[in-house]
């Protein structure tokens, strides 16, 4: 058990109390650099008395985050536990859940600390504090603007693919869309593999789909994305068997060589599949 380690994750905002309650389980079986955290997903789940899907959906979402990273795995009777070490930079990065202090200065000529109480009416008092009193915190601006906006308008065009009979908690599934995207996947291939989905249900009742904020939570775009690269890697493999024959008629002289168009030529040249010597020689413009 690390104290420093359960200080330090007690002392940041984590997003939700069931994450907050999954890494404190953590962090106190945690070293004092974070390593040589092993507990099955079970053991988090019996102890902290989460279900069992919430439990392995925040640990994906800290390996996501980079909060966590497995460091191997211990064998057990059932097969292996993956070892964990919680990333202190990043957690150190999080937001603090203390309030921030305040400065108020030097004052040369000691002034009343705390506002008047105004008066009282019927025995209660007035407020404390003025709106304008330097601890008085304020909430951020709600509006947001440059990259994120345009991140908004993005997870806003990704949701709109997704069948709308099926949408729930839609600030959540924007959250989780926004997410996806910023861990790497590309908006616009994250898009078609919601097309695909909602082509590939559609007539369906709605006891046999999965609504928006499940399906993006359990990552089952996924499918899509796999889907998506097999479709990219066989178009390759197509153009690249097709800019083979036509290099074989050049190289050849085939008769259907005349059919091959002059930015065909320029790229099989480009690809070193022929020469500008082949090409005039098969009696085209090189």
């Amino acid at each position: 058990m690390s104290w420093r380690i359960a200080n330090e994750c007690a002392e940041r905002r984590f997003g939700s109390a069931a994450r907050k309650q999954i890494i404190m389980f953590l962090a106190d079986k945690a070293s004092d650099d974070g390593s040589g955290i092993w507990c099955s997903k079970g053991t988090i789940q019996r102890h902290t008395e989460l279900s069992e899907s919430t439990v392995k959906r925040t640990i994906i979402d800290f390996l996501r985050e980079g909060i966590l990273i497995e460091t191997g795995r211990r064998q057990c009777k059932n097969g292996y536990t993956v070892i964990y070490r919680i990333v202190l930079e990043r957690v150190a990065a999080l937001e603090p859940t203390a309030e921030p202090d305040i400065e108020t200065g030097v004052t040369v000529n000691p002034v009343q600390p705390e506002p008047g109480t105004g008066s009282t009416v019927n025995g209660v008092r007035g407020s404390r504090w003025t709106p304008n009193h330097p601890k008085t915190i304020h909430k951020p601006p709600t509006r947001r603007r440059g990259a994120e906006e345009v991140e908004d308008l993005e997870a806003e065009k990704i949701l709109a693919a997704y069948p709308e009979d099926r949408i729930r908690d839609r600030r959540t599934t924007l959250r989780l869309i926004a997410a996806a995207v910023k861990a790497g996947v590309k908006p616009d291939d994250l898009q078609q593999a919601v097309k695909a989905y909602a082509k590939e249900t559609e007539g369906y009742t709605r006891s046999k789909v999965c609504f928006s904020d499940n399906w993006f939570r359990m990552r089952r775009w996924e499918k899509g994305l796999v889907q998506i690269q097999a479709d990219r890697e066989k178009a390759r493999e197509a153009e690249a068997k097709g800019r083979a024959s036509l290099a074989e008629w050049i190289r050849e002289r085939h008769p259907l060589c005349r059919h091959i168009t002059n930015r065909q030529i320029e790229g099989l040249i480009a690809s070193k599949l022929v020469t500008p010597e082949q090409v005039r020689a098969a009696g085209l413009q090189a």
